[in-house]
């Protein structure tokens, strides 16, 4: 936990967090956005487990090309929770890690976990737009400029998402969802 040269903040819910202060520019986060950070960090991860949850799914039910596409897809929601940690961590605070849902592991076929990926994806813009709403109501340059590389980042995840169910409501025959599943990074990847 980051003490030296610190400032201790007491949240609603009684929670200490340490920040640094930064005189000469100021650096230090507003305890609002501390916490939408933190909660979107949380929203990352959870995000992370249902899509390896969902590529354990396609696995187990011979959709390898679907399975290594959210294997994938597991492994960069880490990597946006972690940006998010980082963030915090820069700016002198212990990011709080919250507690994370449990993921759905079984779906009824391909589409409704298409969907599922839908939803996370819109779930985790509404997060990212409330935080940089609220980092430009507290002029928090240096969040909002991290938050503008995540809105764009969401226009791709929502892009592929959207696509992905598309795609599965008008391949409703075997062969379809076969040819999908062989290309689907090809199709939906980056």
């Amino acid at each position: 936990m980051l003490r030296s040269k610190g400032l201790r903040l007491t949240s609603s819910i009684g929670e200490e967090r340490w920040h640094t202060t930064c005189n000469e520019v100021n650096m230090s986060l507003n305890n609002k956005l501390i916490e939408a950070l933190e909660k979107q960090a949380t929203h990352e991860l959870t995000a992370a487990i249902a899509y390896l949850a969902m590529s354990n799914w396609c696995a187990s039910e011979d959709y390898p090309g679907f399975a290594e596409f959210f294997k994938l897809q597991y492994q960069e929601e880490l990597e946006h929770a972690e940006k998010f940690q980082t963030h915090l961590l820069e700016r002198g605070v212990n990011p709080a890690t919250g507690a994370t849902l449990a993921p759905q592991c079984e779906y009824e076929d391909m589409l409704s976990a298409a969907k599922m990926a839908l939803k996370l994806e819109q779930e985790n813009t509404q997060g990212i737009v409330a935080c940089y709403e609220l980092a430009k109501e507290v002029k928090d340059y240096p969040s909002q400029f991290m938050l503008q590389w995540f809105i764009e980042e969401q226009m791709e995840e929502e892009a592929w998402a959207n696509s992905m169910v598309t795609h599965l409501e008008r391949g409703s025959c075997a062969g379809a969802l076969l040819n999908l599943d062989r290309h689907a990074i090809k199709i939906f990847g980056d």
